[in-house]
């Protein structure tokens, strides 16, 4: 592949490339290029979101790069402050290896397992003494950690700032240090972080990395970023069906968004199709992706016969109800299709809820009937049995 050619996959929905000509020549030396990603292990379930940066570095392994996924066990007792407005509680060791063996489950549905590399920073963290780290420490001040935008508002608002939320920027930067990074990709809330790396680089006598930043992705409301907390989120963990399904909720323009994120789709040949038949494409090039290609397949299909025929799923879980009569949002309740009665009301009160594929728009007693489906939503199900 030519120069251009591999830049412009590089280039493809960044947000910016610290610097363009400082890759181009690293590109053209012909060298295998180290890339870092590093992670700390917070949560147990990745999303899209989070795919955004996994999916470029699969474009520089496709190109013959080495990536080197960094899994921070160190820095994850501290927590990454970027973006906080509070400092993050400190994690046990044992939640830290269980969010590991998820993470990398995850990741390698991406990533080749056997191309790439797996390290952990507590390798060489741990080794860093204290001697170490104030030397790491002696080399920057308060007032260079104050320019990150996050810092500084929660030092005008007069909000706690740990002295250890200090140290994780060093440390993240330390660890292109140690691992003779080439490239580190990052969102573009770390970009604070990933440009002390460069600094430090030098700082070691080493050539400094190039820096690439991502987008947030927009989460399936279109308002937004994904996440689990805003509940706009596809997780790489969710069933086929459900995956397809979110997929084909988001609205025309995040779609091409998505394209451009997620996939290396031609874009131009993506605007000249239908926007369903451009979403249903998605939909299977996503599930496919984490499923294979039989799942998306039956997603697709599953899909198909319930929204385009007005169908019913192939499977329906089953809920036994004692009760002979029961209002409306204590059944969507107890069968556990919602997760408060307060949500099932606003949910009959939309328009959302569906009994027999009857509409119910008042939290009225229904009167069970063995075998009566009961809807929420687009997507969720289940047959009432007594």
């Amino acid at each position: 592949m030519s120069l251009t050619d591999a830049l412009s996959l590089i280039r493809r929905g960044t947000n910016e490339i610290i610097s363009e000509e400082e890759l181009a020549k690293k590109l053209a030396s012909g060298k295998k290029l180290r890339i870092k990603l590093g992670v700390d292990p917070t949560a147990p379930d990745l999303h899209l979101g989070h795919s955004v940066i996994i999916n470029k570095l699969k474009v520089f392994q496709d190109l013959g790069h080495q990536i080197v996924f960094l899994i921070g066990d160190f820095t994850a007792r501290i927590g990454d402050p970027s973006g906080r407005s509070a400092t993050r509680p400190m994690m046990t060791e044992e939640q830290i290896m269980k969010n590991i063996k998820t993470y990398q489950d995850q990741v390698f549905k991406i990533l080749d397992r056997e191309k790439t590399e797996v390290v952990f920073n507590s390798k060489w963290l741990n080794a860093l003494g204290i001697e170490g780290l104030l030397k790491l420490a002696s080399k920057h001040t308060v007032a260079q950690m104050l320019v990150r935008d996050d810092f500084e508002k929660r030092f005008k608002a007069d909000i706690p700032i740990s002295i250890v939320e200090f140290m994780y920027p060093l440390l993240q930067a330390y660890d292109s240090v140690a691992l003779h990074a080439d490239v580190e990709l990052g969102g573009n809330d770390q970009k604070f972080n990933l440009l002390l790396g460069r600094d430090m680089q030098r700082d070691a006598g080493q050539e400094p990395q190039v820096v690439i930043t991502m987008p947030l992705l927009v989460g399936t409301d279109g308002v937004k970023k994904m996440s689990k907390s805003y509940k706009n989120y596809i997780a790489l963990n969710d069933k086929p069906q459900d995956m397809f399904g979110k997929l084909m909720s988001i609205s025309d323009e995040l779609m091409m968004f998505y394209y451009e994120l997620l996939t290396q789709e031609n874009l131009d040949e993506i605007k000249q199709m239908h926007p369903k038949e451009a979403k249903m494409k998605l939909g299977s090039i996503i599930v496919e992706r984490y499923w294979g290609k039989e799942a998306a397949e039956n997603a697709k299909a599953e899909f198909n016969k319930i929204f385009a025929n007005k169908d019913l799923p192939t499977e329906i879980e089953e809920f036994k109800c004692d009760k002979d009569k029961i209002k409306l949002s204590e059944l969507l309740f107890v069968s556990k299709m919602v997760a408060s009665k307060n949500e099932a009301r606003r949910l009959i009160e939309q328009g959302g809820a569906k009994v027999d594929n009857e509409k119910v728009t008042t939290d009225t007693e229904i009167e069970i009937k063995d075998g009566m489906i009961l809807q929420a939503g687009k997507r969720k199900f289940k047959k009432i049995i007594k």
